[in-house]
């Protein structure tokens, strides 16, 4: 059974994902690509999205999503990876246009990388493309460091942050 998160910020409600958000998360996610010239690849680079139950969930990841009004505005999650020690792999954070210049991103983040760390992970990598210019800012202004590995084909750098340890590992 998936960790249960709720948590808002402003008029946005961010919540875990449930099955029922399944069509709308993908549809979002399509969108804001397209918005940048980036193909949606739902059977590939994707499929996570379509699949939280096993790519998350079984995985001992989280996915959320950012609604105001009962409309989705905005997706992230993460699940562990095998590229480091102790490690996850942030996914799919993307935000509506009219979500975006509000903070909400920078919160997100921020609440994401606390739940990662409460769960005893180090350390967080991510993908991400040049032409998302606002999240790449928002990543090194996060304190994500450039590494290298790029496996998804639209991506063109790759990030790691290490983690504290959390406090709430220590006795």
């Amino acid at each position: 059974m998936p960790i249960e998160h709720r948590s808002t910020f402003g008029p946005y409600l961010i919540r875990s994902w449930q099955p029922g958000d399944r069509d709308d998360a993908l549809a979002l996610i399509a969108q804001v690509l397209q918005e940048y010239n980036l193909t949606c690849e739902p059977a590939d680079s994707d499929r996570d999205a379509q699949d939280v139950e096993v790519c998350y969930w079984e995985t001992g990841g989280e996915f959320w999503v950012v609604e105001v009004d009962e409309v989705l505005v905005g997706t992230a999650g993460y699940r562990p990876t095998s590229r480091g020690l102790s490690a996850v792999e942030l996914r799919k954070m993307y935000l509506r246009p009219q979500a975006r210049g509000q903070g909400l991103g920078r919160y997100l983040l921020s609440t994401m990388e606390s739940a990662i760390q409460q769960r005893g992970f180090e350390e967080i990598w991510l993908e991400t493309a040049s032409v998302l210019k606002e999240a790449v800012g928002l990543y090194e202004a996060s304190g994500y460091k450039p590494a290298s590995g790029v496996e998804t084909a639209r991506c063109d750098r790759v990030y790691r942050k290490k983690l504290a340890p959390s406090k709430f590992d220590q006795n």
